[in-house]
């Protein structure tokens, strides 16, 4: 070989060796190609973005801001501010303001259950990619990763489902939350719809489930508790499984420490307090007065829908008029004195200054019927219609001491004949109307209608209320016209209320969910008008006292006497007995009361049935007005005097008959007593024994 061959080998073994990969220019222009792209790529992708944000965002507000109505509880308050009851369509619900939660519950829910609340937009991207990674490794759906937001949306719009259009519409809901409402209101709207367990829907439900308290007045100890409920309330309720909502509690109290929410020794503290939770009592508060809440809740219907709001909308606090002390007396009365049998009782006690209705019972088992005797049942009043016919004799001439025959009578009418009759089938002869009412004497009250006519007593009916067309037949004197017991006691408590009219209520105030006051009773200016003379309504008032008085007896005994032992107060009143039906209705200077019993369907047991009405009464009066001064205040123009009862005249020491005291209008006291032996001055001693004989002159 050689030496240019040689040269050759050498050079081209050298050129093998140290060959460049790329020429410099071709190097820097493929690394460019590579950045382009990547940027190309990361340009595409934030313009994709981007886009979807722009997207999202016109889809929002195209969209518009998602309605935040949800179902609300509507509570029930009586006159001392205590719930008694609510009334809720599918949820149990109160809504309360931010404010009126306590900060350690707020705490506690961000603390466990979004940490970030704060700081996002409605969903975290970081917690999304873990979330799906978790549960790709598990094969399915190991973990959420829902926020605050979120869940706000789920409980208002979505199901519980777990799938990827329910999580995808969940996120897009609350976006849109974000974006049209503040971080304020989704954590309201949050923690008061968020289940609690047990039926409690909401924050305040369940503290006042749980705790027996607004959830503004809740410790931590008690938010960290109620903090870990919605995570699962079958396991971690502490009335369900106080172990497992135990352990919940202290992790969540660490998470709060952890976040700067508590110190150490808050945490410790919180972690050392015994808790007692008060559901029971909750069940027993809201079970009370069933048959006054459908009361209360037809009246505040209509009333609220006077003034153009639905009350199905719910989240309305109404304070009603029942005064627990009456409605417990009302409902001991009941079990104590009503036989252990099918017969049923109806009560209602009314304020008659107010109108307020303090309590009532409405049957003796609201859960076996909701059958509501107060105000939906209309029956036969009987003899507590008298009353109501004396007060229109009262109003065309009569006085107390108005005497008519009672001697049997038939009465013809209409081509009929019509006897009325007395409960013992006795008759007398001339009584006056005072003793009539205390009696309950029946021919005096036919013989009166006759008298004084139809449309007269029909213009009284009208004018108390009462809602009855009478019959014209001789037994509408005798209570023959079905009537409510709400409406016949409410008349009576106009003739408490001295004369002046009287609107039955159970409704004081009705408020919002924010607070705002709709109605309140104090402020309606209705007129009271004068429906019976009052004069006649303090006279018909001192009649009814006489039923408790035994110097009334004559052919009959008078009506309330086997009760007077057991009255320590002074009333008026009036019982009334039909086949079907027993009555008891009266009152003192501030409350009257009406008492029904009888069957539904069926006659009175004439042996065992006739006397619970009486004693139902007798007992609740005597146990509202325990240390009470009950005293009637006369009118001017009225005057009490003392006369024989069989001739109505002024009593002296020469009366032949029991005499008692009757209150009369001033016209129509007597002039004439009793003897003529008091027509003369009686001497010291006669001078002549022919002085004797002037005396019969």
């Amino acid at each position: 070989m050689d030496d240019r061959e040689l040269e050759k080998g050498v050079a081209s073994e050298e050129t093998s060796d140290n060959e460049p990969t790329q020429p410099a220019s071709r190097v820097k222009k493929r690394k460019s190609k590579r950045r382009y792209r990547v940027l190309f790529a990361l340009g595409a992708f934030l313009i994709v973005i981007i886009s979807a944000l722009i997207s999202l965002r016109i889809y929002a507000q195209i969209a518009g801001a998602p309605p935040l109505t949800v179902p609300k509880a509507t509570v029930f308050l009586n006159a001392d501010g205590e719930q008694i009851g609510d009334h809720y369509t599918s949820e149990r619900r109160y809504w309360v303001s931010l404010e009126d939660i306590s900060p350690d519950i707020v705490n506690a829910t961000i603390a466990v259950e979004d940490q970030d609340f704060y700081a996002h937009h409605g969903f975290n991207i970081k917690r999304i990619g873990a979330a799906m990674l978790a549960n790709l490794q598990a094969g399915g759906k190991a973990q959420g990763a829902s926020t605050l937001t979120q869940q706000y949306a789920r409980n208002l719009y979505l199901t519980h489902e777990k799938t990827w259009t329910r999580k995808l519409n969940e996120a897009l809901y609350a976006y849109r939350l974000e974006v049209f409402y503040s971080k304020d209101e989704i954590l309201e709207g949050y923690l008061n719809t968020v289940y609690y367990g047990h039926g409690m829907y909401g924050v305040e439900a369940a503290s006042r489930f749980y705790y027996g308290k607004s959830a503004k007045e809740l410790t931590l100890a008690e938010s960290s508790m109620l903090a870990g409920v919605p995570k699962g309330p079958t396991y971690y309720s502490p009335v369900a499984n106080l172990e497992k909502a135990t352990k919940r509690q202290h992790t969540i109290l660490s998470l709060m420490e952890a976040e700067g929410y508590i110190s150490a020794e808050q945490e410790a503290e919180a972690v050392a307090t015994t808790l007692t939770f008060k559901n029971n009592e909750w069940k027993t508060a809201n079970a009370q007065a069933p048959y006054f809440l459908d009361t209360a809740w037809v009246e505040a219907s209509e009333i609220l829908e006077d003034l153009g709001r639905n009350i199905d909308t719910g989240g309305w606090t109404i304070e009603t008029t029942l005064k627990q002390a009456h409605q417990q007396a009302a409902e001991k009365a009941i079990n104590n004195q009503m036989p252990n049998s099918e017969l049923q009782a109806a009560l209602i006690s009314i304020e008659q200054n107010t109108g307020y209705i303090t309590a009532l019972v409405g049957g003796r088992n609201y859960a076996n019927s909701k059958f509501n005797r107060v105000t939906q049942a209309k029956r036969q009043p009987g003899s507590t219609m008298k009353p109501l016919l004396y007060a229109a004799a009262l109003d065309n001439g009569y006085n107390p001491l108005t005497f008519l025959d009672v001697s049997k009578t038939t009465i013809q009418y209409d081509g009929k004949e019509y006897t009325p009759k007395n409960i013992n089938g006795k008759y007398g002869e001339e009584i006056s109307m005072a003793q009539a009412v205390a009696i309950s004497d029946n021919v005096y009250a036919v013989n009166a209608l006759q008298d004084i006519g139809y449309k007269a007593f029909q213009r009284t009916l009208d004018a108390v209320k009462l809602g009855v067309e009478i019959a014209h037949v001789p037994s509408s004197a005798l209570g023959a016209t079905n009537v409510t017991l709400q409406n016949m006691t409410n008349a009576y408590a106009i003739i408490a209320n001295n004369g002046v009219d009287v609107t039955p209520t159970t409704i004081a105030k009705i408020t919002d969910e924010r607070g705002n006051v709709l109605y309140d009773v104090t402020t309606q200016k209705a007129e009271k008008k004068q429906l019976i003379d009052k004069k006649d309504a303090f006279l018909l008032t001192q009649m009814m006292h006489g039923m408790f008085d035994k110097t009334f007896n004559a052919h009959l005994y008078a009506t309330g006497t086997a009760l007077t032992s057991k009255l320590t107060h002074t009333y008026a009143a009036k019982s009334g007995t039909t086949d079907t039906d027993q009555w008891m209705i009266g009152y003192s200077p501030t409350v009257t009361v009406g008492v029904w019993n009888g069957f539904d369907e069926g006659a009175l047991n004439v042996t065992e049935d006739r006397a619970a009405s009486k004693e139902v009464w007798t007992q609740y009066m005597e146990a509202v007005h325990a240390g009470q001064d009950v005293t009637f205040k006369e009118p001017s123009g009225v005057t009490p005097v003392e006369v024989e009862l069989k001739s109505g005249k002024l009593a002296s020491k020469h009366c032949t008959g029991p005499t008692a005291t009757i209150y009369v209008a001033d016209e129509d006291v007597p002039t004439d007593t009793c003897s003529a032996i008091d027509k003369y001055t009686e001497p010291e001693t006669y001078d002549k024994w022919w002085d004797w004989l002037n005396i019969f002159n």
